[in-house]
């Protein structure tokens, strides 16, 4: 069905790009999950391309953070929750009980909605999780620093203040700080929860402009509000509604001819 009076603008930059089924990153299978008696997440099968930027959108409450939490297994510290189905990331199954959650979220990185720099001085912010992995040399550590605050384009702008406090920078610059802190240790994928949904214009520009820049090393997954944004850096779209994956595809498809009438009722705006 071709969508009338869609406002949302869907950038031309790699129009197609891979078929879903070529060189997936993250592969979820009949993924269920319920917080106790309440069903969040019904059946979901999906492919995550590697080095692609891939969002989910849909209306508050219909499972985007959920799903997106089940990559990393940060579910797992919410008391009654119970999960069927398969994940994998690179071909790990992320629940075997060989795999530690450590080394699992050494893999899989996540930005949160709310810049979180710990009350710490810059330099330690990012050298954080490499510590914890065991690196000790100083000379490894300020590479390893300086070369995530570049990859997170904020360089340039603390190179010289790299012992002042992280809660001194302002909320654009926090959040590239845990985009840097997150992506210090090398993970293949970064999942990024709404992160520029307490940023201004400016600085939400800034990390759109990053996430396009970071996708050729990480695969990203991002959960967005704005569908706007979702067809701004998005290579591929997931539409949720209720629990459910109603619609996946390319975005510009997506946006342009949704398959699914729900997913047309939402992005021109008859509900969310």
């Amino acid at each position: 069905m071709a969508v009338a009076n869609v406002r949302i603008s869907v950038p031309s930059r790699e129009a197609a790009g891979p078929p879903i089924s070529e060189a997936p990153m993250v592969e979820i299978e009949h993924l269920s999950l319920w917080y106790g008696s309440k069903l969040a997440l019904k059946d979901i099968t999906m492919s995550v391309p590697k080095h692609r930027v891939t969002a989910f959108i849909g209306p508050s409450g219909c499972g985007k953070t959920t799903l997106l939490r089940c990559l990393n297994r940060m579910n797992d510290l919410v008391d009654g929750v119970r999960i069927a189905g398969t994940i994998r990331i690179g071909g790990t199954d992320v629940s075997d009980p060989a795999l530690e959650v450590t080394e699992l979220r050494k893999r899989v990185g996540m930005v949160f909605q709310k810049s979180n720099p710990f009350p710490k001085s810059i330099f330690e912010n990012v050298a954080y999780g490499p510590r914890i992995l065991g690196v000790r040399s100083r000379s490894d550590l300020d590479a390893t620093v300086e070369r995530s605050l570049r990859a997170a384009a904020l360089w340039e702008e603390v190179a010289d203040r790299l012992d002042d406090s992280a809660l001194g920078l302002s909320g654009g610059q926090q959040q590239r700080l845990c985009i840097a802190r997150a992506i210090a240790v090398e993970p293949d994928v970064l999942l990024m929860d709404e992160p520029c949904s307490a940023l201004d214009p400016i600085a939400t520009g800034r990390i759109e402009e990053l996430m396009l820049e970071l996708k050729a090393s990480y695969t990203i997954v991002i959960v967005t509000h704005n569908m706007q944004q979702a067809a701004r850096v998005s290579d591929y779209t997931g539409f949720m509604l209720l629990g459910e994956l109603v619609e996946f595809g390319l975005t510009r498809e997506l946006f342009t001819n949704p398959r699914d009438p729900r997913t047309e009722a939402y992005i021109t705006g008859r509900f969310g």
